[in-house]
């Protein structure tokens, strides 16, 4: 038990706590009763805008700074004036928003960012503008589940969307007031006022930079151009180094990175001990947010983008770029590269290699992981050939077609869920430098490539080849990842390597990352009303409707879906830029993650899963496909539902081994449906009949 001196320490602490403010309801009783409006309240405390005060006084924000003491005495010296009616408490009226619970007090002391506020006893008030697509017009019920803890540090969230009027829209809701007019001001409010940030993913990784999101007008209002124009994409471009927004920033000693300012911006100072100073700037206006990767989300009001990314930043990451950039940026977030180990001679704390991880220094390929531009290859000169493990892009031949299958009425594309993304679960990688072997014997736990001939292995020309992207037979010695390779003695078949490059330290690195992923993705459908419990048609059904159920959440699925492809794409960034030359070193390659063979492990395992699936089809329902383009297959089929022709037992349940239904990583659900003629039409052409269900988004992207 506590002694009495202990305890009178923590009253002590308690009275010389800065007094809270009033509920929302009661500063609008106060303000009201002084016959003050809104206007005249928001010009005395120097707002720029009256929204500020009707946030405060519907508990969507709080003051924070010098506002926040000027507006407690204020109320207080009101409180005084105008008490309440009843000299006791009244019995509390059922509010007409169901409180939530209130945030403890994270930060004291004036100029510190104040802790979010309970939920308002009163309907808020009306926006000034309607949204310009709402986002939630058709949301579905929330599924309860556990909200993570508000960490102390960062209680308003990890990102906000400002627009022009100085309103920085956060998570759940809030509404911050941000006074500033220049880049300048906003990077410094940012860090040391917007109570903006999230926790590290790993313990000895590094917490998540705030994020603010700004509006064309925000933008204009902050000295910067509404648009970015040029010959190239405006995601490529960049302010040019003379412009006053740039000279300001360099001027307030604040630093870029070398990417410039374009659309995804990093400010920054050199760290001071354990704290960073940096705040990343994303410009909707000029295309931070892709339409293929966010969909709609650039045009909806600031309000539903802040709730896109702020589900997207709880369950993937803070986005620091493209969805690309932040699938790659997830990796070393969940295993950073060292740790601090205490020095045995010193006593000091040292940062070490962090185990499982890639490091903090950049290694080259093998010669035949590279890609023909890369240093490796072109100072050696290099002959041997290229590893070629891409996703398939597979037409099926007419003259295999029987006429039972001509006479079948459609055609049915199958997608699977994040194929790739299931490709890395358990995926056994290379950490160490490639070490070079000639008449190695072949071991299926070792990942690495592999020079051998599968030209000989001969199967049903009604399937593509699991060794080529194209399904053509090998016709030659050619590099394999190990996955590939084992699939060939899986099938029954002798493999005599020539040569090798292989890694003898492995781990599995991408496991937190696939596990990170898989559980966003499975938890955003879930909230989308799919769910692993639905039956087969019912998950068609859900399937069906799911976009329409919430458009911010099915903006979440895509761009965790994007999100993978282009993390998975990364590890092989290709030079960018019409005047790089071959041999030169690209950016990309100075980083740790620049890994091609941990792509093709990747690639490579996802195709061979893929046409595992393919050749049980065939075993079980006798049916072979008509194209497979990366994750989408497409089969003749009997009726236009998959299940007029997915193999299921006699008790109803779906045979192992093919083709399943269902929302998780490496299942399928229905993709689209055609007229068989159709398909064949396209086939006859030379096209591709998966290319044209699926939208053609077969390639993992390598650029952003």
């Amino acid at each position: 038990m506590a002694s009495e001196e202990e305890l009178f320490a923590s009253v002590d602490a308690l009275l010389e706590e800065e007094p809270q403010l009033p509920p929302p309801a009661e500063r609008a009783r106060l303000r009201e009763a002084a016959g003050i409006t809104q206007a005249r309240l928001a010009q005395a405390l120097e707002l720029k805008s009256t929204q500020s005060i009707k946030n405060w006084e519907n508990g969507r924000s709080e003051p924070t700074g010098s506002r926040l003491s000027a507006y407690q005495r204020l109320l207080k010296g009101w409180a005084a004036k105008y008490p309440a009616a009843h000299s006791t408490p009244a019995a509390p009226v059922a509010p007409a928003v169901v409180p939530q619970p209130v945030v403890p007090e994270t930060f004291t002391g004036p100029g510190a960012p104040e802790e979010k506020a309970a939920a308002p006893v009163e309907a808020p008030a009306a926006p000034e503008r309607p949204a310009a697509r709402p986002a939630t017009s058709s949301r579905r019920p929330a599924r309860k589940t556990a909200k993570p803890a508000v960490d102390p540090r960062f209680p308003h969230g990890p990102l906000a969307v400002l627009d022009g009027d100085g309103s920085a829209y956060g998570v759940d809701g809030i509404v911050l007031d941000c006074p500033a007019t220049t880049v300048v001001e906003l990077v410094e409010w940012t860090l040391r006022e917007s109570g903006l940030g999230a926790p590290k993913l790993n313990r000895y990784g590094k917490d998540s930079d705030p994020l603010i999101v700004l509006t064309a007008s925000a933008a204009v209002k902050l000295g910067l151009p509404e648009r970015l124009e040029g010959h190239e994409q405006r995601r490529s471009l960049r302010l040019p180094e003379d412009h006053p927004v740039v000279k300001q920033v360099a001027k307030a000693k604040w630093q870029l990175t070398q990417r410039g300012f374009g659309p995804w911006a990093r400010i920054y100072r050199k760290a001071q001990g354990r704290e960073r100073q940096c705040v990343q700037l994303a410009i909707l206006s000029w295309d931070a947010l892709d339409e293929r990767s966010w969909p709609g989300v650039a045009e909806m009001a600031p309000a539903d983008i802040a709730r896109v990314l702020g589900v997207y930043a709880q369950r993937v990451i803070t986005p620091r770029g493209s969805t690309a950039v932040s699938g790659l940026e997830l990796m070393t977030a969940l295993r950073p590269p060292t740790k601090p180990e205490r020095d045995e001679q010193t006593g000091n704390w040292v940062s070490s290699y962090n185990p499982g991880s890639l490091g903090t220094e950049p290694m080259d390929p093998a010669p035949p992981e590279a890609t023909v531009e890369h240093p490796v290859v072109v100072s050696s000169g290099w002959t041997g050939g290229f590893l070629n493990e891409e996703a398939y892009q597979w037409v099926r031949s007419v003259d295999t077609l029987s006429d039972e299958e001509c006479l079948l009425p459609f055609a049915v594309g199958l997608d699977l869920n994040t194929a790739f993304l299931a490709a890395a679960a358990r995926l056994v990688v290379g950490l160490s430098a490639p070490d070079h072997f000639h008449n190695v014997k072949f071991n299926p736990k070792i990942p690495g490539s592999w020079l051998v001939d599968l030209s000989h292995i001969e199967l049903d020309p009604r399937l593509p080849s699991p060794f080529t992207p194209d399904g053509a037979r090998p016709t030659g010695p050619a590099w394999y990842q190990t996955h590939t390779v084992a699939y060939a003695q899986e099938l029954g078949y002798d493999v005599h390597p020539i040569e090798a490059y292989l890694r003898r330290e492995t781990g599995a690195y991408l496991d937190p990352w696939h596990d990170r992923l898989k559980n966003a993705y499975v938890d955003t459908l879930a909230d989308l009303g799919v769910t692993k419990d639905l039956t087969d048609t019912e998950f068609l059904a859900a399937m069906e409707r799911h976009k329409q159920v919430d458009p911010a959440l099915a903006a979440v699925l895509a761009a965790i879906k994007a999100t993978v492809k282009g993390g998975v794409g990364k590890l092989r960034e290709r030079p960018q830029g019409k005047h790089y030359k071959a041999g030169e070193r690209w950016p990309a390659l100075e980083r740790p993650t620049w890994r091609p063979d941990i792509r093709a492990a990747v690639i490579s395992k996802a195709r061979v899963n893929m046409h595992r699936k393919l050749g049980n089809m065939a075993k079980m329902t006798g049916l072979f496909p008509l194209a497979v383009l990366s994750d989408c297959v497409v089969y003749p089929s009997p009726g236009a539902s998959p299940l007029d022709f997915l193999p299921y037992a006699a008790s109803g349940k779906p045979q192992p081994g093919g083709f399943r239904l269902g929302p998780t990583p490496g299942l399928a659900k229905l993709e689209g449906v055609q007229e068989m003629a159709w398909a064949v039409d396209l086939m006859e052409k030379g096209l591709n009949p998966a290319r044209h269900i699926k939208g053609g988004d077969a390639v993992l992207d390598e650029g952003e």
